[in-house]
């Protein structure tokens, strides 16, 4: 008994000075960023044009405290990437005493593999889908009424967008580790292909704040060509499991 609280003490111990580690360089990124939080929030306007064709050809703020705390929060969500490879290394420095050498060549291998993934989503956000989807917003019902985009609502629609297409592009990623372990066939994923792209454009519908089916296709197009991707990628792990 004395022997198994000793374990956890230690365990504990380890994860707090991993926990220490995490935070220290996430703090450390964030100071870092919000030095040059200006051209980070530059960066941020590129898919905008500058939010060409309209009156105002720069976002506003309408409240005093608004752009530090866009700032702010830009600046805290950079250091979070910036120091993402090192979270995730004490991640795995923690996790993986407990595993096997097999374990660990897949934790070694998705950690990396994964991180990829989502930058790619990104990347697709802010270069593909993000350029029409604002200007659409900016100029759909232009003649009506004049626009003027806050920044904060700006910042936030970018970053959700960012976000979940991040998210989208870890399918692949996921649906191959459970295939791999058993909990998913890959016959499953073909033989509901017809709802997978429904579940796509609805999706679609989700993610992007218009309602025009042109933008709506750019997000949905992507996530059925990870589908297919996905299912080709299951059947692999799931013969090699087989045939183990």
């Amino acid at each position: 008994m004395e022997k198994t609280n000793l374990n956890i003490r230690g365990h504990l111990l380890e994860l707090r000075k991993r926990l220490t580690y995490c935070a220290l360089s996430i703090l450390i990124c964030t100071i870092a960023a919000f030095v040059f939080h200006q051209q980070i929030l530059e960066i941020m306007m590129g898919p905008a044009e500058k939010f060409s064709g309209i009156p105002n050809t720069k976002p506003i703020y309408t409240e005093l405290t608004e752009f530090i705390g866009i700032a702010t929060k830009a600046s805290l969500l950079v250091g979070l990437f910036l120091s993402l490879p090192f979270v995730l290394f004490q991640i795995v420095l923690f996790v993986s005493p407990g595993l096997t050498k097999k374990e660990r060549r897949y934790l070694y291998a998705i950690v990396p593999i994964g991180t990829i993934a989502f930058i790619l989503g990104a990347s697709f956000g802010y270069f593909v889908l993000l350029p029409p989807v604002v200007k659409f917003l900016t100029t759909f019902g232009s003649d009506i009424a004049e626009p003027l985009i806050r920044i904060g609502n700006y910042v936030n629609l970018m970053l959700t967008l960012l976000f979940w297409m991040g998210v989208v592009f870890e399918m692949p990623l996921v649906f191959t580790l459970l295939a791999k372990i058993g909990i998913l066939n890959p016959q499953i994923l073909s033989k509901n292909r017809r709802y997978a792209v429904v579940i796509a454009f609805i999706l679609g519908a989700i993610i992007t704040p218009t309602f025009d089916p042109i933008n709506q296709t750019i997000v949905a197009l992507p996530i059925i060509v990870l589908y297919e991707i996905s299912i080709w990628m299951s059947k692999l792990a799931y013969s090699k499991k087989s045939a183990n």
